[in-house]
């Protein structure tokens, strides 16, 4: 869901071009070994910035942000880690789901007393 949130708020700033946007810090490095990073800056205020690394399994891991502006002249900021773990987008615009309630954790603690007693109940 996070996803499709950052994937639609990155197709509305793309959707509106600033034909007038120039490139003012353009910072890259790439080793050819799995490092790398990149910084890049526009005249109307959209960055966006990954650093790279080889990651234990043979993948690649990221970290990095980006920002954007918005209708309101405020700035959308998204701060991102991609690892062996998914990825991990982190902003104020993302939405946050509730807490979970106080009884659930007892209820969970019970399920692996239970588990660990080896008690079973029937899934008809």
């Amino acid at each position: 869901m996070k996803f499709v949130v950052l994937a639609c708020l990155l197709a509305v700033a793309a959707a509106r071009p600033d034909r007038d946007a120039t490139i003012v810090v353009d910072e890259r490095t790439d080793n050819g070994d799995g490092n790398f990073f990149y910084n890049v800056q526009t005249s109307n205020g959209i960055e966006s910035s990954k650093t790279g690394t080889p990651g234990a399994e043979g993948q690649s891991n990221f970290q990095g942000s980006f920002r954007f502006p918005l209708e309101d002249g405020t700035f959308a900021e998204v701060r991102f880690v991609a690892n062996e773990f998914g990825y991990q987008p982190e902003s104020d615009l993302l939405p946050v789901g509730p807490e979970i309630p106080e009884h659930v954790y007892e209820l969970l603690r019970i399920a692996e007393e239970q588990r660990a007693a080896g008690i079973t109940f029937d899934r008809k």
